[in-house]
């Protein structure tokens, strides 16, 4: 069983799982967001009942603009890519702002290349089914990714064979 970089072996099962570099949870930061409503419109509160009307719709104006830019930072903080070659298929699934895409492929007919140079996406096509995986791998590492697919690829036909 060859050694890998990127994937691991369950049972009999390679899978490469590639995702976003995340310091913070959709989760945290919702509860990020909530305690920085209620220290922001406290502090506006005071003000306005100190007489400074305006303070507080600006306050609500900043934390809806800064509620906005960090739903969109959380849609796509769980983006990933999930590979996995297990007995007469190779699977690919890509998941992007929530959506999950998924494509499998007969391990026979898959061609594995850099989509147009070696700092590109890695383009996994077959049967006329084609996806590019490895938005989340450095582009330097991308052919090394791409080659310890197709060496799986190969194992995988000399195993069955």
């Amino acid at each position: 069983m060859p050694v890998f970089r990127f994937a691991t072996v369950q049972g009999q099962a390679i899978v490469w799982f590639l995702k976003r570099n995340c310091s913070v949870t959709p989760a945290q930061l919702g509860w990020f967001y909530a305690s920085l409503c209620v220290l922001s419109l406290g502090i506006a509160a005071v003000f306005w009942s100190l007489g400074a009307t305006l303070i507080l719709p600006f306050a609500w104006l900043e934390l809806g603009l800064v509620g906005l830019a960090l739903l969109v930072y959380a849609r796509h903080a769980t983006d990933g890519e999930r590979i996995w070659l297990q007995e007469r298929r190779l699977v690919v699934e890509t998941e992007t702002g929530g959506q999950l895409r998924r494509t499998e492929f007969d391990p026979e007919w898959v061609r594995v290349e850099p989509r147009s140079d070696d700092r590109s996406l890695i383009e996994v096509s077959g049967r006329g089914r084609s996806v590019r995986v490895g938005r989340f791998v450095r582009p330097e590492l991308r052919p090394l990714l791409a080659q310890e697919i197709r060496s799986a690829l190969r194992e995988h036909g000399a195993a069955r064979a």
